[in-house]
C-alpha cells in the first residue's frame, strides 16, 4: 500500500513539474524545438501593421499575416512566441526512402499556366523554402520536381509529400516514354520531336523548356534504376528487339525527317531512305538485340539463309511463313484430279531484304502475293498439258522446268530461286489401282521368267553335278561298252540272232549310264530299249534257232515218210490193196490192245467173214485208230 502511494505521489509530481514547465514556458513566450522535428507556426491575429489579411486565395502567409506562416521553425530556442498570439505544431522531419521519391504538392502558390498539368520548378531549397517558393513563383499543385532519397524540413501547411517508387528498367528490357506535360505534338506526327539533356527524362523541367512535347517520345531508356516522375512520365517496359541469327532486321520508321528514296529510278515499289529519316531505312540491322520503340518504328526480319517453303498439307517450317500453304491440287489433260507436294527454297540477299520489304510490307506478303500464285498456276497449267500417266513418268524434267520459270519471276522481285523440288504425287485411287495392278503382273511375269531360268539353271547344275559325279561311271560304261561290243560281234559271227542281242544290250547299258547322269527317268526309258530289244534280239534268234531245227526235223520226217510210203506202196503191190489193209489193221488192233469181239455178240446172220459184221468191226478198227493216232500216214 505504502509502495502504491509512492509511486502515485512520484507521477503526480511529474506532471505538475511538466505542466508548469509548459505554463512558465509558455506565459513567457518560450518555445523549444527539438533536433528532429520543425516547428509549424499559425499567427492568430495581427494587432499593427499593413499586411493584416491575407491576400483572396491565399492560405500562408509570407508578410507576417495572420494564418500559416511560411517559414517554420528549425530545432532550437524561440523567444516571444506568445501563446495567445502563435500557435506552434511540432512536426517530424520529411524522410524520403531509398529506391522511392517523393512527389509534392503544393496547396499554394500561382495559379497553373493554361493547359499544363504541372507546375514547374522553382528556387525554393528543394521545397523546404516555403516562403521562397512563394515569393519565386511557385504554383499550386503537383510540382514537375520531386525529392530523392534523404531528409527534408517541409512544411506540410504549403506542401503534401507523397512517396512513390523509384522506376526499374529489367535487363533485356526497354522502356517506353510517354510524357504527360510539353507542347501539343506537330500536326501529321504521331510522336514528340528528340530533346537531349534531360538526363533520361528525369530532369521533366530541362525537357519542358526545351520545348518537349507531350505525347509518345521516339527515345527510350534502357536497363537502371531512374527518378521519373510518375506524375509526368508513363513508361511502358517491353523486351528488346532481337534479330537472330540468318537474318537481318529491315527498318521502317514512322517518324524523323521527310528522306530522299536512295533505291534509284528503276525500283519503283516504294520510298528507301537513309537512317533516321521516314520510311524504309536502306541499311537493315544485322543479328543482335536493339533497344527498339515499337510503338515509332517496325522491325521487318528477314531470313538471309536459305528459306524452304511447303506447299503440303501436314508439314510446316519453323518460321510460319508456309502455316496457310496447303498440298497443290490439279487437274489433268484427260480429266483427273490429283494432288502434289511442292517445296521452294529461296534467299533473299541481305543488301536486297530492304527493297523486298518496301515492295510486299513483310515476308509474309511476299509468299501470299508472289510465291503462291506463281507456283500453284504454274503446275496448274503444267499438269493441263499432259495426262495424270505422263506427268508421274515425266517428273524430273517437269521439276527443271518449274524452276527455271519460277527463278525468272522471282527476279523481278529481288528475290532469289534456289530450287523448285516435287514432293509426293497422289493420283486417283482407281487410276493407281490399275496401274498397281499392271505392275504386279509386269513384275510377276518377270517373277515367272527368272523362276524358269531359276530352274533351268538349277537343272542344268544338277545334270552337269551328276555328270560328274558318275564320270568314273562313264568312262567303266564306256569300257563295257567296248567289251560288250566285243562280245555282240563274236556273238553275230556265232549266231546273228545272238550277236544282235548282245549287241542290243550292250547298247542298252551304255544308254542306261547316260540317262542315270540327266534323269532317272530316261535312264528307266533305255533301260526298257535295251531289254525290248534283247529280248526281240533272243526271240528272234530262237525263232531262227526253230527254224532250222523244224527244217531239218521236217526234212528228216519227210525223208522217213517218204521211205515209209516207198515201203507201203511196195507192199501194196506186192501184197494188193486189201491185203495189205487188212494186215495193218490187224497189227494196230495187236499192238493197241484194241477189244474186236464185244462181250455181247449182235449178228446179223451168215456166216461169211466178209459180210456185214466185217465191215463194222473194220470201221471201228479204223475209228480207235483214228483218235489214238497209230492211223499210217498216207492211209
Amino acid at each position: 500500500m505504502n509502495v502504491l502511494v509512492t509511486i502515485g505521489a512520484v507521477v503526480l509530481g511529474i506532471l505538475l513539474l511538466w505542466l508548469f514547465h509548459r505554463l512558465f514556458f509558455r506565459l513567457f513566450g518560450i518555445v523549444i524545438v527539438p533536433e528532429d522535428k520543425i516547428g509549424l507556426v499559425t499567427k492568430k491575429f495581427v494587432l499593427f501593421g499593413a499586411h493584416k489579411q491575407l491576400p483572396d486565395g491565399r492560405i500562408i502567409a509570407v508578410n507576417g499575416e495572420a494564418g500559416y506562416q511560411a517559414r517554420p521553425l528549425a530545432p532550437g530556442v524561440y523567444f516571444w512566441m506568445w501563446f495567445w498570439q502563435y500557435s506552434i505544431k511540432l512536426e517530424p522531419f520529411t524522410v524520403i526512402p531509398e529506391g522511392k521519391i517523393g512527389l509534392i504538392v503544393a496547396k499554394d502558390g500561382a495559379e497553373l499556366e493554361t493547359g499544363r498539368i504541372l507546375a514547374r520548378r522553382v528556387d525554393c531549397d528543394a521545397y523546404q523554402d516555403a516562403e521562397g517558393f512563394i515569393r519565386n513563383g511557385g504554383r499550386k499543385g503537383r510540382q514537375t520536381a520531386y525529392l530523392t532519397a534523404g531528409t527534408y524540413r517541409i512544411n506540410t501547411y504549403l506542401f503534401d509529400i507523397i512517396v512513390s517508387d523509384m522506376t526499374y528498367i529489367g535487363e533485356n528490357m526497354v522502356g517506353i516514354i510517354t510524357t504527360l506535360d510539353g507542347n501539343p505534338i506537330e500536326e501529321g506526327a504521331i510522336a514528340g520531336k528528340h530533346v537531349d539533356g534531360h538526363n533520361n527524362f528525369q530532369n521533366s523541367d530541362a525537357f519542358l523548356d526545351k520545348g518537349g512535347n507531350k505525347g509518345l517520345q521516339p527515345q527510350v531508356i534502357l536497363a537502371g534504376s531512374y527518378n521519373l516522375n510518375p506524375w509526368f512520365i508513363q513508361v511502358e517496359e517491353i523486351e528488346m528487339t532481337e534479330i537472330p541469327i540468318g537474318h537481318v532486321g529491315v527498318v521502317i520508321s514512322f517518324v524523323g525527317q521527310e528522306g530522299v528514296d536512295v533505291s534509284g529510278t528503276e525500283f519503283r515499289h516504294g520510298n528507301i531512305v537513309s537512317k533516321g529519316q521516314k520510311g524504309v531505312w536502306a541499311e537493315p540491322l544485322g543479328p543482335g538485340k536493339y533497344p527498339v520503340n515499337r510503338y515509332i518504328q517496325r522491325i521487318e526480319l528477314v531470313p538471309t539463309t536459305n528459306l524452304v517453303l511447303n506447299w503440303a498439307q501436314a508439314r510446316t517450317e519453323a518460321h510460319q511463313l508456309d502455316k496457310n500453304l496447303s498440298t497443290i491440287t490439279v487437274r489433268s489433260r484427260d480429266g483427273f484430279p490429283f494432288n502434289l507436294d511442292v517445296s521452294q527454297i529461296i534467299h533473299i540477299p541481305s543488301t536486297e531484304a530492304p527493297k523486298v520489304i518496301a515492295r510486299f510490307g513483310n515476308m509474309l506478303n511476299l509468299v501470299t502475293q508472289v510465291l503462291e500464285p506463281t507456283i500453284g498456276n504454274y503446275f496448274r497449267n503444267s499438269a493441263q498439258e499432259a495426262d495424270v500417266i505422263s506427268f508421274l513418268s515425266s517428273r524430273r524434267e517437269r521439276q527443271d522446268s518449274a524452276k527455271q520459270h519460277i527463278s525468272r519471276v522471282l527476279d523481278q522481285y529481288n528475290v532469289y530461286a534456289v530450287d523448285t523440288l516435287i514432293g509426293d504425287i497422289v493420283p486417283p485411287e482407281s487410276l493407281m489401282k490399275t496401274l498397281t495392278d499392271r505392275k504386279i503382273a509386269e513384275e510377276q511375269k518377270v517373277t515367272f521368267e527368272t523362276q524358269r531360268q531359276a530352274q533351268e539353271t538349277r537343272q542344268n547344275l544338277e545334270k552337269e553335278t551328276a555328270i560328274a559325279d558318275i564320270q568314273g561311271e562313264i568312262v567303266k560304261a564306256d569300257q563295257g561298252v567296248m567289251i560288250a561290243k566285243r562280245i555282240a560281234d563274236a556273238s553275230v559271227e556265232k549266231a546273228n540272232g545272238e550277236a544282235q542281242s548282245v549287241k542290243i544290250a550292250a547298247n542298252a547299258e551304255a544308254q542306261r549310264t547316260t540317262v542315270v547322269a540327266g534323269a532317272e527317268a530316261e535312264r528307266t526309258k533305255l533301260l526298257a530299249n535295251a531289254e525290248a530289244e534283247k529280248v526281240r534280239a533272243l526271240a528272234n534268234a530262237e525263232a531262227e534257232k526253230i527254224t532250222v531245227t523244224g527244217n531239218a526235223e521236217a526234212e528228216k520226217i519227210l525223208a522217213v515218210g517218204k521211205s515209209n510210203a516207198e515201203a507201203y506202196r511196195l507192199q501194196v503191190d506186192s501184197m494188193g490193196g486189201e491185203s495189205f489193209v487188212r494186215l495193218k489193221i490187224t497189227e494196230a488192233i495187236g499192238a493197241n490192245n484194241i477189244k474186236v469181239i464185244p462181250d455181247v455178240l449182235v449178228s446179223g446172220g451168215g456166216d461169211s467173214a466178209s459180210g456185214p459184221l466185217a465191215g463194222l468191226l473194220g470201221l471201228k478198227l479204223m475209228e480207235d485208230m483214228g483218235k489214238r493216232g497209230d492211223t499210217a500216214p498216207g492211209v
